[in-house]
């Protein structure tokens, strides 16, 4: 059989299984964590992440499609609840209707649609209320929810469920939104007392990502949406400062999950004074020892790494050398004689006392670990070990 693919990706049960008792250990028995696994599992893969969520202790997953809703029905080994937090077309509302699949209303054309198919499949829908408290993006607003969303949800009891009633922070994890975000949960709380006060209650009422689960412990309710908390990386450096700070801790480590691992397929000596590669990025100042790596923009690896990332090899550093490529990169091997044709390379992760961060990644990229990962190709394989 051909082998398809140049690298590969390995995801720890080890690792998220310390995350997840570390994440069920702070929030607390009484709160609901819901896996975000949109964005192919932030980089991790769907379909290799969730039946390894499953094992380590997380049923609800939140997702932003039905496409990728659908994907982690197919993945899953055990029941577990589905949520939708984006976009619902009339072909996705009849689709999550007919396979009792959650999904955020964040308009009045969306719960109008959701209702009448309902009646037409003698269902009911799984409803949450997304409440507009101060993001400006998706989210009722509190006047439509008074004048036009109260009197439906009243008349039409019988074909839906309100499973929750949520909203989302604009920038938990920057310190300097505190204004906006106290703003918002002051909204929030308003238009929820407003639902209640016409009798209506919710299953579940969240409010907070990983950043805000972190900072306000009075905004988690009885359910929170981790995503980047899940897979070993904290929101940002402050929730992870202000985190250290409360607990009276000098450190903490979450555990990172993923590695990203290739080959070297070529060794090769280029002469003093050649150019490296395109263009002339690079130059030779002695006669190098130089591998090549077949992962480039491609397959993942950013273009703004061009001489300046580093991949590990034999537990040392080598940098890269000139600019990335389409399918491939170049590095120096000077300080690394061992270096050999099929030797391991580590693209993201640790190799002996050596590691090679996300974080570091984004540094030198400008690019957030959130984006860098979601960028992971979908089909780089993802092997679980343990």
């Amino acid at each position: 059989m051909l082998e398809k693919n140049t690298s590969y990706i390995e995801l720890s049960k080890e690792a998220l299984q310390f995350n997840v008792n570390f994440l069920k250990s702070e929030m607390g028995e009484n709160v609901l964590i819901s896996s975000v696994v949109k964005g192919n599992a932030y980089g991790h893969g769907i379909e290799s992440y969730i039946p390894l969520a499953q094992e380590c202790g997380l049923n609800h997953f939140c997702v932003y499609s039905a496409f990728e809703a659908k994907r982690v029905q197919k993945s899953l080994i055990e029941n577990a609840t589905i949520l939708i937090m984006g976009y619902m077309s009339e072909k996705h509302i009849v689709w999550a209707i007919e396979n009792n699949i959650e999904f955020f209303v964040s308009d009045l054309v969306c719960l109008k649609t959701a209702i009448n198919y309902a009646k037409e499949l003698k269902s009911k829908c799984l409803i949450h209320l997304e409440l507009e408290t101060g993001m400006h993006r998706t989210g009722i607003e509190e006047e439509c929810i008074k004048e036009k969303v109260l009197p439906l949800l009243l008349k039409e009891k019988e074909y839906y469920e309100l499973k929750g009633i949520c909203t989302h922070f604009a920038g938990a994890e920057d310190i300097t939104n505190y204004f906006r975000l106290r703003k918002q949960k002051e909204s929030f709380i308003r238009i929820r007392n407003l639902i209640h006060d016409y009798g209506l209650r919710e299953k579940y009422t969240h409010t907070s990502c990983s950043a805000a689960a972190l900072r306000f412990k009075e905004m988690r309710y009885n359910m929170v949406r981790i995503g980047i908390l899940q897979y070993g990386f904290w929101p940002s450096p402050e929730i992870k400062i202000q985190y250290l700070l409360e607990n009276g801790l000098d450190y903490f480590y979450l555990k990172r999950i993923i590695t990203w691992k290739s080959k070297i397929i070529q060794v090769k000596t280029t002469p003093k004074g050649a150019f490296i590669g395109y263009g002339e990025a690079y130059r030779a100042d002695a006669e190098m020892c130089v591998g090549i790596i077949p992962v480039g923009y491609a397959n993942g690896y950013s273009r703004a790494l061009s001489n300046s990332g580093t991949v590990l090899i034999h537990n040392k550093r080598a940098l890269v050398l000139g600019n990335i490529n389409m399918n491939l990169m170049i590095v120096d091997l000077r300080n690394i004689p061992e270096a050999a044709v099929g030797s391991e390379v580590i693209l993201i992760g640790s190799q002996g006392n050596s590691e090679i961060t996300v974080a570091s990644f984004g540094e030198l990229s400008n690019q957030l670990n959130y984006e860098l990962l979601t960028r992971l190709p979908i089909d780089i394989p993802r092997n679980v070990v343990e």
